[in-house]
């Protein structure tokens, strides 16, 4: 299916390393993968902790061995033109979702939501594995796996939009 308007999603976590890169690289590729070239995927985070740095090389190793890259990403934070220039801004967490919420101005057009939306049944959250071992950089694949291809059945039937 085409689309006549693209379609632009911003991923959101906390710094920026983890999670969101992990979501963009994976809903990027499984978005190539399903001919969907009208949707643009980025991603940020609600602090500046990071901001120029390429993701965490565990989340690096763990996209990589499912065949999707993340190198080439480098983090950057929200900031208030994002309400303006993405159409779907995704949470990670309740904890961002409430402060890109605080962050949007008024009047934006976003719909700002939890990624996991997309993914009935496998929880609200995708947990932060920073501090955490090699298996959470899993979970957190295998979740936003799910999500993605949530997400994009959505967004082939035009019902991404949903309720913020």
């Amino acid at each position: 299916m085409r689309c006549e308007k693209s379609v632009r999603i911003l991923l959101v976590c906390l710094g920026n390393i983890c999670r969101s890169p992990t979501a963009h690289g994976v809903l990027e590729h499984r978005l190539g993968a399903a001919g969907l070239e009208w949707v643009r995927v980025d991603s940020a985070g609600t602090a500046a902790y990071h901001q120029g740095n390429a993701p965490d090389a565990r989340a690096t190793a763990a996209a990589a061995r499912r065949n999707v890259p993340l190198a080439h990403l480098r983090a950057r934070q929200v900031v208030a033109a994002d309400f303006e220039q993405f159409d779907l801004i995704l949470a990670m967490d309740a904890q961002n979702l409430e402060d890109l919420r605080a962050l949007a101005p008024a009047g934006s057009l976003a719909s700002v939501r939890l990624f996991m939306d997309f993914a009935k049944g496998l929880g609200a959250e995708v947990p932060d594995p920073y501090y955490g071992g090699a298996a959470g950089f899993e979970q957190v694949l295998d979740m936003v796996e799910a999500a993605s291809d949530g997400l994009i059945d959505q967004l082939r039937s035009g019902a991404w939009r949903g309720t913020q």
